[in-house]
């Protein structure tokens, strides 16, 4: 499999990016390089090795829950720059 520059393009649009020449060529030879690694490690032998999860062993760090003292509730909106009814009031971020 190999992406072609149309391939490239249609996700960009799809991604609402704007991109140069240069950068559609760049991209393209970029990923086209990524999947030929990718075929790489399909090709690669791997019987006789054993399924892992992760590639060091890893010991359970997690903690019980417990209430801890935390900062008092007027004391966290007093540092807030706008606040309503008790709540932090942060601006609109959605783009629809």
């Amino acid at each position: 499999m190999s992406i072609s520059r149309e391939d490239v393009e249609y996700v960009a649009a799809l991604a609402r990016l704007e991109l140069t020449e240069q950068e559609t060529q760049e991209y393209t030879e970029q990923l086209n390089s990524i999947l030929g690694y990718a075929a790489m490690l399909e090709r690669l032998d791997t019987n006789n090795v054993m399924p892992t999860a992760h590639a060091v062993p890893l010991h359970n760090v997690l903690r019980e829950d417990e209430v801890r003292p935390s900062i008092n509730h007027d004391k966290a909106l007093r540092n807030a720059p706008d606040g309503e009814e008790g709540f932090f009031r942060v601006p609109k971020i959605s783009l629809t």
